[in-house]
């Protein structure tokens, strides 16, 4: 028997892995949230056009894109499985 948290003869432990997302990916993430909030901001100022002009279907179809656009803003980064650190 072996006592607990000492490894079996022949064990072997797992690398420790580094949680932290490279640069490049951060700077993606970060390119791609900006680029979903201007598309929202743009849908929102087309739709209160559209609303000023009487055009209510139209107004109706921009404010659903611009909610399309934030809530795929709010998946951008790290997702909570990537960030929990396996047990061993």
């Amino acid at each position: 028997m072996t006592a607990i948290g000492q490894p079996v003869i022949g064990e072997r432990r797992p690398e420790q892995k580094r949680s932290e997302l490279p640069r490049q990916q951060l700077a993606s993430q970060g390119s791609q949230l900006s680029d979903l909030q201007r598309q929202a901001a743009r849908h929102e100022a087309d739709a209160a056009a559209a609303a000023q002009a009487g055009d209510v279907d139209a107004a109706a179809r921009f404010i659903l894109q611009a909610l399309d656009c934030e809530r795929r803003a709010g998946g951008v980064g790290p997702q909570v499985l990537q960030l929990i650190k396996p047990r061993n």
